[in-house]
């Protein structure tokens, strides 16, 4: 039980922190991002509002646990990771690392959050 308590909130805590980092950015180096965004097609009026998404999701998964908001946001997390995989993968520009490190994280704290 321990065990399982400790590879959550590692898990849960690594991908906050990624999260969180990762919506830092939006906010704060909007005009990287936004070059990124164009780059992969997508309009750039969503940045914000992701990033505030990627917030709420993790208010979600920290203080919601076991309820039907926590797991939306672990459903939201998903897509999100697989999309951005996926949108990575298709300019080519070799940055879907992140998104794999984010999606294994993702599937530890859902499947310890169950055990424990």
């Amino acid at each position: 039980m321990k065990r399982d308590k400790i590879i959550f909130y590692v898990s849960t805590g690594l991908l906050t922190l990624m999260m969180l980092m990762s919506a830092g950015m939006y906010i704060f180096n909007n005009e990287a991002v936004s070059s990124m965004f164009t780059a992969f097609g997508y309009p750039t009026y969503i940045i914000y509002p992701y990033a505030i998404a990627k917030i709420l999701g993790l208010v979600a998964l920290w203080f919601f646990r076991g309820k039907f908001l926590n797991e939306w946001a672990y459903a939201g997390f998903f897509f999100a990771f697989i999309l951005a995989f996926f949108a990575h993968f298709m300019i080519g520009d070799g940055e879907q690392t992140g998104a794999v490190i984010a999606m294994v994280l993702l599937i530890l704290s859902y499947i310890y959050k169950k055990k424990i």
